[in-house]
């Protein structure tokens, strides 16, 4: 499992010119699967960045949680982290996991978070989306579960 987490300002998704999920401070989190994900996975995931430490105290240290900053959360699917682009020109997604299996991995993810108490919003699986965000940082971090 993949993830690019951004702090952010505002975060909103668009299908077809229609906004289907929008936050104002948080994250914006862009997340991918691979096959073999499953529960571990996602909720080492999603510990992890309902505690990161990303945003700002008082002193403007890196020290608040989502929670202390009442932040939200935008999850958008993104099968493209899974692109190997080290061979040719044309990314190839065989580590990706196929979209069924990834569409549930991702439902339980969105759910995984809301019971750890996160507001959250969310792309639409498998859906051409427009993604608009403001970085407030700029702050950006990557999370590999294979690196876990």
């Amino acid at each position: 499992m993949r993830a690019v987490i951004q702090r952010v300002s505002r975060g909103r998704v668009t299908v077809e010119e229609q906004v289907v999920g929008e936050i104002e401070g948080g994250m914006v989190v862009l997340v991918g699967f691979a096959d073999g994900d499953g529960p571990e996975q996602i909720n080492w995931t999603v510990r992890k960045i309902a505690g990161l430490r990303i945003f700002a105290d008082e002193a403007g240290k890196m020290n608040l949680a989502l929670p202390e900053v009442e932040g939200k959360v935008l999850v958008v699917p993104n099968f493209t982290l899974y692109g190997d682009i080290g061979k040719g020109r044309r990314p190839s997604f065989t580590d990706a996991a196929e979209p069924r299996r990834a569409e549930e991995l991702f439902e339980q993810f969105v759910a995984a978070l809301r019971q750890r108490g996160v507001e959250v919003a969310q792309g639409q699986f498998g859906a051409m989306m427009e993604v608009d965000l403001v970085n407030s940082g700029p702050v950006t971090f990557i999370i590999d579960t294979e690196q876990v």
